[in-house]
């Protein structure tokens, strides 16, 4: 089997319906022939997921409930990892992302391009701002659902760019070649996540704290590994009350404040950002994935920039 994506699920009745119809054969570019399976870890939600709500999607799914689940996606993730059948692994830590339609195609290409390649593509929020900002001035649930129901998602996949934020952490703007920390759609071989020790169960926070974060560090600082950051092809984030995600600021410094120190204790340091060489790879599919433009054109129109 050439990939398996793991998806951690909790409390996302909701939102799994649309992942899955991110992932499905008639979605994702080149997926029709694709040998690939799709984990669904259910870690411990307090009503389990029903498959019954996915009925119809064309995506190849095997549900796995997590016994006796922790607060924290480490060992669910690792749970995905020793089920996985691929020789590429694709990890979303948070099951609530939406993505474009060449996020399989474009990665999967790298592992031609490249020997041992760790891939991984740009986080956005759904919706008018970084959701912390947006959902204290109102933005909820029923508005998203409006926002794709605008769009006729899924099909016009890549509309998406029009509706979304690109998560800026403390920039006013991003583009396509400014480097990111994380990934909520990380591609790398299953031997490489194995290699690296899959998921550090010791990050036990909810949320997992800077789990995500430290996969993706170790994964591309690894020896011998190319680090590949896609243009163009993009993971969007669903509201679904995320432990940082979809809190307010105040909150939201605290429970970060408390993640760096738990990081700090674990690696002896408090440096997130990976120290690798970057290659870059893909395209700019339509004009609204001109993320930098329509940054711009948003900032105009509110008059918070000048040019």
């Amino acid at each position: 089997m050439k990939l398996s994506v793991i998806l951690v699920s909790y409390d996302m009745a909701r939102e799994i319906p649309r992942t899955l119809e991110g992932l499905a054969r008639v979605y994702q570019e080149g997926a029709e022939t694709l040998e690939y399976e799709v984990l669904l870890i259910d870690n411990g939600s307090p009503t389990p997921l029903d498959a019954a709500i996915w009925k119809g999607i064309d995506v190849p799914v095997r549900l796995i409930e997590v016994e006796n689940a922790s607060a924290s996606p480490a060992r669910a993730i690792n749970i995905g990892l020793q089920e996985a059948k691929g020789q590429v692994v694709c990890l979303m830590v948070d099951a609530a992302h939406l993505l474009t339609p060449g996020a399989f195609r474009l990665p999967l290409s790298c592992f031609e391009a490249f020997a041992e390649p760790v891939v991984a593509l740009r986080y956005f929020y759904l919706g008018p701002d970084e959701q912390t900002v947006s959902v204290a001035n109102g933005y909820d649930k029923a508005a998203e659902d409006a926002l794709l129901e605008k769009i006729a998602w899924p099909s016009a996949g890549y509309r998406l760019y029009e509706i979304c934020t690109p998560l800026r952490s403390g920039a006013k703007i991003v583009n396509w070649l400014n480097r990111i920390f994380e990934s909520n759609c990380l591609f790398m071989s299953r031997a490489h996540f194995c290699d690296i020790g899959g998921a550090d169960e010791r990050f036990d926070l909810p949320g997992g704290g800077f789990v995500n974060l430290d996969i993706y560090k170790r994964a591309v600082e690894a020896p011998d590994v190319t680090a590949v950051q896609l243009i163009g092809e993009g993971s969007f984030h669903q509201l679904h009350g995320g432990v940082t995600t979809n809190s307010l600021a105040p909150e939201r410094k605290v429970t970060l404040e408390k993640f760096r120190e738990q990081y700090r204790a674990i690696r002896g340091h408090d440096d997130l950002m990976a120290d690798t060489e970057m290659f870059y790879f893909g395209h700019v599919p339509t004009m609204q994935a001109n993320i930098t433009a329509l940054q711009r054109a948003r900032l105009r129109n509110a008059g918070k920039l000048v040019d």
